[in-house]
């Protein structure tokens, strides 16, 4: 969420950044709002005055002896209308933050203007084999087969998976389950031993408190799986307890990892934070508009390792772009061509400042495909979160930065490995550094 102090102070920055994303900010309605909120404040304190200078009157009065009853008349039809303004101005703060948590983070300086993923900006590519002259991989000199027909040879199946939950959906066998399984702990692997973050396995499931923290609600409810649990509306047992919240999968498991620092004042030494989870994740595809029907590309669940930082405001951006190496060292472990792209201010997600995409080559699109998106959200989640750090125990709390990122999506890891490495005979060699976790196998061969 934007920081509304500082938008009262200074509300063109504001127009002028959400302007560079496209959105519109209605400056008559804020201020409108600001005006009502004001109104209200500038009463109350008025009426708390003068309710201290009646108490202060009535003891003068009585101590007299004298007659009090005006002031004492007086002094009971206050707290009716403090009672009335305390109500104006809890209706007013909740119209600003149910209108705030509609509006995106602002894009840092350094983001490229543009108004769709035609204006992203192109930073370096990784192409560790021969080239044609357009500057793409030219490593495979046959008829490239897409991942779909080399999957199926090794366990792909997307026929028995509509059986089981309809379209977008797949089922793994054999060597293709096990490759799948090889690339997720080789990620987790890595990101543990090689750059230090924590491995941390967290609930599939969470609460609508932490999804609005990590900008997912209320903007994307309809991209998510509702939870209901045993066929009940999700009403308590008990008349005397709550409403529970609602309950949703998880479409990355930034959400659970970010949440963990919700309403948290982290020590200042406890920062940086590093924590990389490898998990499901569950998106119901509402806004994807029939795209990448074929195939693993775009499935309703998917798996992931995502790393997510939590750091010190002044260290964040050097975390973006360390983030971004971890990333590119697994794609470059894999000996996968890729490109990194700086997305401009119109293809940002929600909750971003800063974003790059890795996008990994795939032979059979002859085109490059997103397949890791790192952010820095600066403080946008963790006033959302209410995650503070203090500097030292005398210290004012502060809000700390969050950086999330994947490090990387297996489905999509698993289908560049099968297009790059494919042989013309239709096997497909494994990558050196996943053979220790295939039991040694160099390459997947098709079953006579």
């Amino acid at each position: 969420m934007l920081d509304l102090n500082q938008l009262r102070k200074d509300l063109e920055p504001l127009v002028q950044g959400l302007a560079k994303r496209g959105v519109q900010f209605d400056t008559e309605r804020f201020q409108q709002l600001e005006a009502r909120r004001k109104a209200v404040q500038v009463e109350t304190e008025t009426l708390q005055a003068e309710r201290n200078a009646l108490a202060k009157r009535i003891g003068q009065l009585k101590s007299k002896g004298e007659d009090a009853s005006e002031a004492l008349a007086q002094s009971q039809q206050i707290p009716v209308r403090l009672k009335q303004l305390e109500q104006d101005l809890s209706q007013v703060q909740a119209e600003l933050s149910s209108w705030f948590a509609t509006i995106p983070n602002l894009p840092h300086e350094s983001v490229p203007v543009g108004e769709s993923e035609e204006d992203n900006v192109e930073v370096r590519r990784w192409i560790p084999g021969p080239k044609d002259d357009q500057g793409k991989p030219a490593h495979i000199t046959f008829e490239p087969r897409d991942h779909v027909d080399l999957g199926e040879q090794f366990g792909l199946d997307f026929e028995a998976a509509r059986k089981l939950a309809g379209a977008r959906f797949m089922v793994l066998r054999g060597p293709l389950a096990r490759l799948h399984r090889a690339l997720a702990q080789f990620m987790l692997d890595t990101q543990v031993e090689e750059h230090g973050y924590t491995e941390c396995y967290t609930p599939y499931i969470v609460n609508a408190s932490t999804l609005y923290g990590t900008g997912q609600l209320p903007k994307f409810k309809d991209d998510m799986f509702w939870v209901t649990k045993g066929g009940q509306d999700n009403e308590p047992a008990d008349p005397a307890e709550s409403k529970p919240e609602d309950l949703y999968l998880i479409s990355t498991s930034e959400i659970s990892l970010t949440g963990m620092v919700r309403d948290e004042i982290l020590a200042g030494d406890a920062l940086p934070m590093r924590l990389t989870a490898h998990s499901p994740c569950f998106r119901s595809e509402a806004g994807s508009g029939g795209r990448d029907t074929r195939g693993v590309i775009r499935q309703h669940q998917f798996d992931k390792v995502e790393m997510v930082q939590i750091v010190h405001p002044e260290q964040s951006y050097e975390a973006l772009e360390s983030m971004v190496g971890h990333a590119e060292h697994v794609l470059q472990a894999l000996e996968l061509p890729y490109r990194v792209v700086q997305l401009c201010t119109g293809d940002m997600g929600f909750s971003a400042a800063k974003t790059y995409d890795l996008e990994v080559w795939l032979p059979a699109q002859d085109t490059f495909r997103e397949i890791s998106s790192v952010s820095n959200c600066e403080a946008f989640q963790a006033r959302r979160l209410q995650a503070r750090f203090r500097a030292d125990s005398k210290a004012r709390p502060e809000f700390v930065h969050t950086l999330n990122g994947s490090g990387l999506a297996v489905g999509r890891a698993l289908v560049a490995v099968l297009e790059n490495h494919q042989q013309e005979d239709g096997s497909v060699i494994v990558p050196k550094v996943l053979r220790p976790y295939m039991g040694g196998l160099e390459r997947l061969v098709p079953a006579k």
